[in-house]
Order: C-alpha cells, then sequence, then structure tokens
C-alpha cells in the first residue's frame, strides 16, 4: 500500500490560503506592483558576477546593473529571487498608501522582516530569511534599473531609454544577528525619483494574502502579477488577452534552458494560483494561453490601461 505524501510546510501554507480566501473573499490585504515590471521582471537565480543582466519582452528591455562597493571594490551583485519581489511590492504599497519617497524601515529589523511576508521562525545561517533579505536588500538598494524601448513614430525610428535607482539615500541602523533588538535609530530609505513617479501613477492591485502563499517561487510571483494585470485588461475590453509560449519565454523563463520544461513549470504555477485566486480564467489557444474577459481582477482598479 502507498503511504499518503506527508504535508509539506508550503502545502499547510496553501491549504490555509486557500481556505481563507475562498471563505473571506471580500478580506483582501491589499499590496500594489508598477505596472512596468509586470512586463520585465528580475532575474529567478543568481546571474553570478557579471557587469549587467536583461529580460525582453517585445520591444521593451529591462537592465540591471549591480551597485559597486567603494569599501571592497567589488560588485555588489544583481538581486534575484523571490526576495527582491517582495521588497518591491512593499516599497511600492508604501508609496502609495503615504505619498512620499521617504519610506520609515523602523528599529527592528524582525519586525521588517515579517512586514514584506519572510518569517523570523527560519533558523540562522545563510539560507535563513534574516540573513538572505541583508543580501538581497543590499543589491536591490544599490542596484540600477534600465528600461529600454524601441519606439516608431511615422518614418522615423527611435530608442527611448531611463535609468531608476530605486533608492538615492537610505540608513540602515539594523543588526541582523540581534534582529529583535531595538536601534537607537529608525532605518529608513528614500525612494529614487523616478522610481517613486513610476510607482504611484498607475499602480496594479494585488492580494497580499497570496503573494504571502507564493513567496518561495520567483515564477509563481511573477504569474500571479502578470494574471492580476491582465485579467483588468481582459475584464476592462472584453477580450482575451494571448500570450504565447515564445512570448512567455522571452519574459519569464530565461533562467530555463528547455522549453519544455518551462512550459511544464508555467502549467503548474497557473494551476495553483487559481486556487488561490479562483475568479481567474485562462484557456489555451493555438502556441499558447490567454487570460479570458469572463475573469474577475484579483483587485478592482480604476485605470488599468
Amino acid at each position: 500500500m502507498n503511504q499518503a505524501r506527508a504535508l509539506t510546510k508550503f502545502d499547510r501554507n496553501l491549504l490555509a490560503g486557500i481556505s481563507d480566501i475562498r471563505q473571506n473573499p471580500d478580506d483582501r490585504e491589499l499590496a500594489f506592483t508598477m505596472r512596468e515590471l509586470v512586463q520585465c521582471t528580475l532575474p529567478h537565480r543568481d546571474p553570478g558576477d557579471v557587469p549587467g543582466w536583461s529580460r525582453q519582452n517585445g520591444s521593451l528591455f529591462l537592465g540591471i546593473r549591480p551597485g559597486w562597493s567603494a569599501a571592497t571594490k567589488k560588485n555588489i551583485g544583481i538581486p534575484y529571487g523571490s526576495i527582491p519581489r517582495l521588497l518591491l511590492f512593499w516599497l511600492t504599497t508604501e508609496a502609495v498608501r503615504n505619498k512620499s519617497r521617504r519610506v520609515e524601515l523602523g528599529r527592528s529589523y524582525a519586525d521588517f522582516v515579517e512586514s514584506i511576508g519572510l518569517s523570523i521562525g527560519t533558523g540562522g545561517g545563510k539560507r535563513s530569511d534574516f540573513a538572505r533579505l541583508k543580501t538581497q536588500l543590499h543589491r536591490l538598494f544599490c542596484a540600477t534599473i534600465t528600461f529600454e524601448q524601441n519606439v516608431k513614430h511615422n518614418n522615423l525610428q527611435g530608442l527611448r531609454q531611463q535609468d531608476i535607482a530605486i533608492s538615492d539615500i537610505r540608513e540602515l541602523w539594523w543588526d541582523p544577528k540581534t534582529p529583535n533588538q531595538l536601534a537607537v535609530f529608525d532605518s529608513w530609505i528614500q525612494l529614487g525619483e523616478h522610481f517613486y513617479d513610476m510607482a504611484i501613477k498607475a499602480p496594479v492591485p494585488l492580494d497580499l494574502r497570496v503573494l504571502k502563499v507564493l513567496k518561495r517561487s520567483p515564477l509563481a510571483l511573477d504569474l500571479y502579477v502578470w494574471a492580476s494585470y491582465k485579467s483588468l485588461i481582459a475584464a476592462r475590453y472584453g477580450r482575451p488577452q494571448v500570450m504565447t509560449w515564445h512570448d512567455f519565454m522571452q519574459q519569464f523563463g530565461t533562467d530555463y534552458k528547455r522549453p519544455d520544461n518551462f512550459q511544464k513549470a508555467v502549467t503548474e504555477k497557473l494551476k495553483l494560483i487559481q486556487q488561490l485566486y479562483p475568479e481567474l480564467r485562462i484557456g489555451e489557444v493555438r502556441g499558447g494561453l490567454a487570460i479570458l474577459p469572463t475573469s474577475r481582477p484579483s483587485i478592482p482598479m480604476q485605470d488599468p490601461k
């Protein structure tokens, strides 16, 4: 007789999340992301010691250049994985709510860890949420993000580029070795001017409860954000939002070597997302998938252009 597989922590969190969302469908916990980061996302895995990294979505390119440490005279590294995504959701949400470039991070590192959806109970060592957050926080705040787009107007062809700093001033007083201890001073950052402007201009609303369940999978987070945005568009214009597998691969799958493995991963993650977001309707089309106009947006939005 086959024994049933023991439930993992992720399984338990998933079941709890599904139960909460279905029993309390209107008790959404609001979060936001930038529209530009729906179209192009960060790397899933560490690109290594490279001078830069890029991702493409049609004519739009996202590039990331690592920051440089004056003290060590070394590249700090490119942000990757789930944690920078959770940080960007949190920073965008704070900007939208408070309408201020200054974001207070607080005096306790443990409180900040929990505020972005991570756990203070993951133990110590390099793989703990405490340690990984410290590393990714430093990488994200010091990196420069470039949006680059080829544009055409009549017979002219041009190039639009914009460099964005997540933060241009910051003071961090925490000690991750004593995360529950209150620091003498508050930690805070000032968001970069262009980042702040893009964050508040047309933020995409998300359900924080879903983000918390999916927090260990950067691909699942990317797909939930993408599906949430496309469902808004589909509902507004009354037509399916089609995505070919080729476009999926360009936008989300550059870390995968084999398209068939990537397609399988996307299919599995979208099925998981639909359990947490039951109003999402997905159809198969030739060579890809479509978000159907019968989908209900995860969070209503006034102007989802």
